[in-house]
């Protein structure tokens, strides 16, 4: 019987994580107009030869890395590759920067340099009050850029630099971020399909319809 207590209390903790997973999942919908509208700012963006900028810090380090792979690489289809690029990648630039000006600049500095009108800068915060995005979004709105959010809550302080702005309605950061994912690949999705109809690319198959 030596251990049924704890291994009862792990079997408790996983399905209590999975349920409140299922929760937060069940309460997406209101997101959904959203989502689309940045698909469409993030198409006609590309349309107009603009440009797609992420960064955030830790697991949204990763969530904006990835969505930048989806967006220069490919989500599902053939299709152009499409100018994206996080800012977090880069330890010579990002070091740089902490070390000359401060950590809370290196995604500032960054896209002060690099996004112009017509761009669209998106940070990712599961707190909302990570100061390097919110001041990333500060950057990017000076710079004339549409700036997106991806956080959770009300947005802290880096909603207030947001155009646009999608709240995971949970304070977990493991849910949030696991609902950030779920966002950036249903994004991928709607890119994906507007850029393999807008330029059908021939592949190995001969091509990927819309």
């Amino acid at each position: 019987m030596t251990g049924a207590g704890p291994a009862a209390t792990v079997a408790e903790s996983l399905r209590a994580g999975l349920d409140e997973h299922r929760s937060v999942l069940g309460s997406l919908d209101p997101l959904l107009p959203t989502l689309e509208g940045l698909a469409t700012r993030i198409c006609e963006a590309f349309t107009a030869n603009g440009r797609v900028y992420t960064f955030g810090n830790g697991g949204s380090a990763a969530d904006a890395q990835h969505l930048a792979a989806e967006l220069i690489g490919r989500y599902q289809r053939n299709r152009r590759a499409l100018p994206a690029a996080s800012l977090a990648v880069d330890p010579s630039v990002v070091t740089c920067i902490a070390n000359d000006y401060g950590y809370d600049e290196v995604f500032a500095r960054q896209v002060e340099g690099l996004a112009r009108p017509g761009d669209v800068v998106i940070g990712f915060t599961t707190s909302g009050q990570s100061a390097s995005v919110v001041a990333g979004l500060a950057a990017g709105r000076s710079a004339g850029a549409t700036t997106v959010l991806f956080s959770a809550g009300d947005g802290g302080a880096a909603a207030e630099q947001a155009d646009i702005a999608l709240l995971v309605p949970s304070s977990t950061t493991a849910r949030v971020q696991e609902v950030h994912l779920l966002l950036l690949h249903l994004l991928s999705e709607a890119v994906d399909r507007w850029a393999a109809a807008e330029t059908p690319v021939a592949g190995e198959e001969g091509g990927v319809a819309p």
